[in-house]
């Protein structure tokens, strides 16, 4: 007999207190509440980790050595679980090679497609793959464009190997990669590379024994899948590299019998280029009965894409170029053609990057995926989304320790009467602002044409706080982080992307607060401040400065277990033993934000504890790992680490990610209050709360794609009211 609840008892993940639930089967079910509340530790850390553990037992312990792993979550039970699927907010990344086709697997549908129906016939579907070597185009191997290391930027040639003539830090002087050079004795390391005769910079840069320069840079960084890569290092890297336009193809990646071979006048790389809307009226006019069961099929598929509102994208679009919604999305609709049932997904904020207009779209594809017989759990805090829930679990009151309890469970009209903040915010908007600053000045942009801007001119007020406006595709992001930014080099441009992946990095090590709690530490102690670090003298020598024991069990789940020797606290017990105001180091790294704020006396410390207080995170601790932090989470301790500056252009990308209806008002003050310091605010916005209050809006559109990338509208949001093509101004007169 199918069981009709998920049960939780006494769930503990993060901050959750003794957590006990019984969430219905087959509906809708979202869980709201203030940022780090805990709505993410029951839906990710509790039960999607659980029901990941239990499918992973079901295979061969062979098997389960490939599989990522996942360690039981800190909860007394958790019953009646199926399957689940999670669809997350990480971009899908992937290289060069993925596109939106390959990542959907409608490219696959379209090769088959090209090798029935095509004509004149070319080979079958691995013909038109361009990462097939039967489809690529033999000069760029599929990637589109020629990428070459960069000589002029790898060497100087006024030095010798000796004095660091080669310029890319892995092949610096004393590395492993430097001596194979140096002690080859091919080279003289003292001479300089300009006096080399042609015999011995060929070598240096093409030879064999030992490999060379550009050969061992192209191998380990073009040829190989950079995904892995953090974001920092592919910057660096691109420093190296030379981009140029490949000749043979075009950019259309496939070699000439794949491009050669047609369906109504088109190829596969034309069809690839369209956009989603263009391409399913195309489709829709083949009539070779070779394909008649693979029209509807991607018709299908590409209607999908539309619904969600991705009509603006083209089968050809990079993966590494969308943003985290429109990644998430993607996602959504691989599963949206699936046949299973009874199957669990948790999704994650998925209207983040959504305009008010296609958050209805949004509702409608969560609905039919419901209504295949699955179940649907959702961490939101758009009031529409959560309208159209089932159930509602809202989780509070507040963040951190003084979170992690139900304090409401039912449907949405009990919601509405609840003392929650939640509650008391769904029907609560933010009034039109009625007094605007004037600018100081204009930041010009003319004729851009990046993606799909139409030579669009536009001047960015100065001085003043500016929202950028449209639906999702119309050209905002090309605007302000492509050609606001490049114009503005000096712009502190703050997005949601990850602060670090490091176990050992963490609030207080990020904004520098720590340097001035060691010296406080060393200076009372009479001490060297280097004991005060885990990563450096003061590290438990058992542990290694981590807190805990990592033992792997080959095919069954790593085990962490406390460090015996330092009780978890991740330093030696000489460093414990030494107290400030009677506090040892981990207990310091044990407080919270608002803790801290309280316990420290130092004038410039407090001001750096305030900054993280002042965007509200002040429920963090000071040694919580900053890999445990949420988009919306990095994106305001970034913001935290750039406050209190002067006469500077803050770039923030959707900053309401991650935020409780009740947390958008105390934004707002972050912004004013960097404005009345005399900066320059310019934030890329869907939330109408933070548009009523700009001082200048730019609307972007009027749709997505090829239908947008024009100015709509400039002015005060009073006047975008009365802008009657602007689908921003629609929603702002509601």
């Amino acid at each position: 007999m199918q069981q009709t609840f998920i049960e939780i008892r006494g769930a503990r993940a993060n901050n959750l207190k003794n957590v006990s639930l019984r969430i219905p089967r087959g509906g809708i079910t979202v869980f709201t509440g203030v940022s780090g509340s805990g709505k993410s530790s029951i839906a990710f850390e509790t039960i999607g980790a659980e029901a990941r553990r239990q499918l992973n037992e079901t295979f061969t312990t062979f098997v389960q050595n490939f599989l990522p792993r996942t360690k039981k979550p800190d909860a007394d039970a958790i019953e009646n679980l199926s399957t689940a699927i999670v669809i997350d907010q990480k971009r899908i990344g992937g290289n060069s090679r993925s596109t939106v086709g390959t990542i959907t697997d409608i490219s696959s549908l379209f090769r088959l497609l090209f090798s029935r129906a095509g004509q004149p016939y070319a080979g079958y579907s691995n013909a038109f793959s361009f990462n097939d070597p039967a489809g690529m185009c033999p000069v760029c191997n599929g990637l589109g464009q020629r990428v070459e290391a960069d000589q002029e930027a790898i060497f100087d040639k006024s030095r010798s190997l000796n004095e660091g003539a080669i310029l890319f830090p892995a092949f610096a002087v004393g590395t492993w990669y430097w001596r194979t050079y140096e002690q080859s004795g091919l080279f003289d390391a003292d001479k300089k590379l300009e006096d080399y005769t042609p015999e011995e910079w060929s070598a240096l840069l093409y030879g064999r024994e030992p490999e060379g320069v550009v050969e061992k840079f192209t191998r380990l960084y073009i040829k190989r899948d950079t995904s892995a890569l953090a974001a920092s290092t592919l910057t660096n890297l691109e420093r190296y590299m030379r981009y140029g336009a490949c000749e043979v193809c075009q950019g259309a990646r496939l070699n000439e019998a794949a491009l050669s071979c047609r369906i109504n006048g088109y190829n596969i790389a034309d069809f690839a280029a369209m956009e989603i809307t263009e391409l399913i009226q195309h489709i829709q006019q083949i009539t070779d009965p070779a394909a008649a069961t693979l029209v509807p099929a991607i018709t299908a598929r590409l209607q999908h894409l539309a619904d969600i509102g991705l009509e603006y994208l083209s089968l050809s679009r990079e993966t590494t170029s969308l943003s985290g919604g429109e990644s998430q999305r993607i996602k959504m609709v691989r599963h949206l053609g699936s046949s299973l049932t009874e199957t669990i997904y948790i999704f994650d904020e998925p209207s983040i990057g959504l305009h008010p207009r296609d958050v209805h779209r949004l509702n409608e594809m969560l609905r039919k995926l419901c209504d295949k017989g699955n179940t649907l759990l959702v961490v939101e805090h758009d009031p529409e989304v959560i309208r159209t829930a089932d159930h509602i679990v809202d989780v509070g009151p507040h963040a951190g320790a003084r979170g992690g309890e139900i304090v409401y469970e039912g449907n949405v009209e009990g919601l509405l009467k609840a003392p929650t903040l939640t509650g008391q915010y769904m029907n609560r908007a933010l009034p039109m602002k009625q007094q605007y600053r004037h600018a100081t000045g204009h930041i010009l942009i003319a004729d851009a044409t990046l993606h799909n801007l139409k030579n669009v001119t536009v001047q960015v007020p100065v001085g003043i706080f500016t929202v950028i406006t449209g639906v999702a595709g119309s050209g905002k992001s090309s605007l302000i982080n492509g050609e606001l930014l490049s114009r503005c080099p000096g712009a502190i441009s703050i997005d949601q992307s990850a602060v670090s992946t490091n176990i050992r990095s963490n609030p207080a090590t990020y904004t520098g607060i720590m340097d001035d709690i060691r010296r406080l530490f060393a200076k009372e102690n009479k001490v060297s401040a280097s004991l005060f670090s885990y990563n450096s003298k003061g590290a438990c020598a058992a542990c290694e400065g981590l807190g805990f024991i990592y033992t792997d069990l080959a095919f069954m789940e790593a085990i962490r277990t406390p460090c015996e020797t330092c009780g978890g606290k991740r330093f030696s017990a000489e460093v414990l033993a030494y107290r400030l105001k009677g506090k040892s180091i981990a207990e310091v790294l044990e407080m919270t934000v608002l803790q801290a704020l309280q316990f420290f006396d130092k004038k410039e410390l407090k001001k750096r504890l305030q900054a993280i207080h002042d965007v509200g995170l002040d429920y963090l601790t000071l040694g919580q790992p900053l890999s445990t932090l949420s988009g919306g989470e990095c994106q305001r301790i970034k913001l935290a680490g750039e406050l209190h500056k002067r006469g500077s252009i803050y770039v923030l990308d959707e900053p309401t990610t991650g935020l409780h209806m009740s947390d958008v008002e105390h934004l707002l003050a972050i912004m004013d209050h960097l404005v009345d310091g005399g900066n320059t605010v310019i934030v890329i916005e869907h939330n109408v709360d933070v548009i009523r209050n700009a001082d200048w809006v730019i609307d972007m559109g009027p749709e997505g794609g090829s239908k947008g990338g024009q100015v709509i509208f400039e002015g005060r949001p009073a006047d975008l009211l009365h802008c009657g093509e602007s689908l921003t101004g629609s929603y702002l007169r509601r």
